[in-house]
C-alpha cells in the first residue's frame, strides 16, 4: 500500500446488518483496493477501529517473503545497479566455463558435475 497523508476524514460510514461497514468509492480508489475480495488486518488502538489492507501470500511463495531471502534480493538490486552482473551464456557449458575462471572472495572455486 502506497503511504498516504496522515489522517483525512472522508464522512461517515453507518453500520448495517450483521456489522457491515461500506468503505467509500473514494477511499477504494485512492487506496486502489478492489470492491469486493480484499483483505485487511483490523487494529482497536486507544479506542478506535483501524483496517490496513494486507496481502495474502500463497503458502508456496513465503519462502521469498522471508527475512533472509529479502536480504539476498537488496544485494541483488545494489549489485544489479552498480553493474556488477555475469555475463549472459548460449549453453551450460560455457556458464560452467565462466564460473570455473572467476574468484568470489578472493577464492577461485571450481564446479565438477558428478558424472554418473
Amino acid at each position: 500500500m502506497a503511504h498516504l497523508a496522515p489522517r483525512r476524514s472522508y464522512g461517515v460510514v453507518q453500520m448495517k446488518k450483521k456489522a457491515i461497514l461500506t468503505i467509500p468509492k473514494e477511499v477504494r480508489m485512492a487506496l486502489r483496493l478492489s470492491d469486493e475480495g480484499e483483505v485487511f488486518e483490523l487494529i482497536v488502538e486507544d479506542g478506535k477501529i483501524i483496517l490496513e489492507p494486507k496481502a495474502l501470500i500463497p503458502k508456496d511463495q513465503e519462502w521469498y517473503w522471508t527475512e533472509e531471502w529479502q536480504v539476498g534480493e537488496r544485494e541483488a538490486d545494489e549489485d544489479i545497479k552498480a553493474g556488477r552482473l555475469s555475463p549472459s551464456f548460449d549453453n551450460a557449458t560455457d556458464a560452467i566455463k565462466y564460473l570455473d575462471s572467476v574468484k568470489h572472495d578472493g577464492v577461485l572455486y571450481t564446479y565438477r558435475p558428478k558424472v554418473q
